[in-house]
C-alpha cells in the first residue's frame, strides 16, 4: 500500500463516527477540492477526497476513476471499485463522509475491467455487501477473466473474482425505497457493460442521475472490430438506446469523459438534458473513425 493510500486510510479512521442510519452525510469536501487535489493526477489509483455531487450521491473514487456512493433510507449502495489498490482509499472516504462501510448494501459495477472492479473483492470482504450484476458480466466478475469475446482480452490483466449474490435483468429496479435505481444494458465497451439511473434530490430540486457506462472501441492491439461486424452491431445499439435513458445528470466511469471534476467545480453546468446524447454521439462518431482506420489499413 503506497503512503498516500495508508495516511488517507488512518485520517478516516481516526476522525469518523459510524451512522446506523445512512441517509444524508456530514458536510465534507467540495467539487473544488476534488478538482484541485486531482489536478495533474488521473491515475486509477491515485487517493482522491469525497465530494458530494447532488441530493443522494457522492463521489468515493480515484483521481481517474470513479465510484459512487448512493445513499438511501435502506442503505447504501456502492457503485465500482476502481483498483484493488484503491479500496482502502474508497473506504476512507465513505468513512470521511460520515458512513459506516458496514452500511453499504449493495456493490454494483459499471464494465467487468480490472480499473473499476479490480476493487470489489476487497470491498466485499470490508462491508459483506451483495455484488448484483447482469448476467453478462457474471462470469468474468466471478473469475476476474475477461470473456472471450471482449475486444480487450489479452491487453487488460485479471482481477481478484467476487462472489455474485444475484443477476438483474436489463430495465429492473432494485428494492430500494424512493431512488429507482434501475439497471439498463449497455453492452460495447465490454460484454457485460451495465448502465445504472436514479432519483435524486437536493431540497426540491429532483434530478435523475444517469452513470453511463464507457462506450469506447477500446482493443488489444491485433483486434479488429471491423472482424465482427455482430459486435459492432452490439455496440450501435448501444448508441442509439443511450440518448433515451433518463438523463439530468450524466456521470462516466472515467470522470474526465463527462467532464466531470469541473462540472462539480462550477466551472461547467453539472445538469445538462442533452448530456447522454452528446456522450452516446461522440462515441459512435469514435468507432466509426476506428472502422474507417482499419479499412484503410487494409
Amino acid at each position: 500500500m503506497s503512503a498516500r493510500l495508508a495516511i488517507l486510510a488512518a485520517l478516516a479512521l481516526t476522525g469518523c463516527a459510524p451512522q446506523s442510519a445512512p441517509i444524508a452525510a456530514a458536510p465534507g469536501p467540495t467539487g473544488k477540492a476534488l478538482a484541485a487535489a486531482c489536478e495533474g493526477s488521473d491515475g486509477w489509483s491515485d487517493p482522491a477526497p469525497p465530494a458530494k455531487i447532488h441530493g443522494n450521491t457522492y463521489y468515493v473514487g480515484t483521481c481517474g476513476i470513479t465510484a459512487l456512493l448512493i445513499a438511501s433510507p435502506d442503505g447504501l449502495v456502492l457503485i465500482d471499485g476502481a483498483t484493488e489498490e484503491a479500496a482502502l482509499a474508497i473506504l476512507a472516504n465513505i468513512r470521511a463522509l460520515g458512513f459506516d462501510p458496514a452500511n453499504v448494501r449493495y456493490l454494483l459495477a459499471s464494465h467487468e475491467h480490472l480499473d473499476h472492479v479490480g476493487g470489489l473483492k476487497a470491498l466485499q470482504d470490508a462491508t459483506g455487501a451483495a455484488v448484483l450484476a447482469r448476467k453478462e458480466a457474471v462470469a468474468t466478475l466471478t473469475s476476474g477473466e475477461p470473456e472471450a469475446i471482449d475486444p480487450q482480452r489479452g491487453a487488460i490483466p485479471p482481477f481478484r473474482g467476487v462472489k455474485v449474490a444475484r443477476e438483474v435483468k436489463d430495465g429492473e429496479a432494485l428494492p430500494i425505497r424512493d431512488i429507482r435505481l434501475t439497471l439498463h444494458a449497455t453492452p460495447g465497451h465490454t460484454p457485460g457493460s451495465t448502465s445504472w439511473t436514479w432519483r435524486s434530490c437536493e431540497g426540491g430540486d429532483c434530478r435523475t442521475i444517469a452513470y453511463v457506462d464507457s462506450l469506447s472501441a477500446v482493443s488489444a492491439d491485433d483486434y479488429r472490430f471491423s472482424d465482427h461486424p455482430d459486435y459492432v452491431a452490439m455496440m450501435r445499439a448501444t448508441f442509439a438506446k443511450v440518448p433515451t435513458l433518463p438523463c439530468d445528470l450524466l456521470i462516466t466511469p472515467h470522470p474526465s469523459a463527462s467532464n466531470l471534476f469541473a462540472r462539480l467545480s462550477g466551472d461547467a453546468p453539472l445538469i445538462d438534458a442533452n448530456g447522454c446524447k452528446t456522450y452516446a454521439a461522440a462515441a459512435a462518431k469514435r468507432l466509426d473513425e476506428r472502422l474507417a482506420k482499419e479499412a484503410a489499413a487494409k
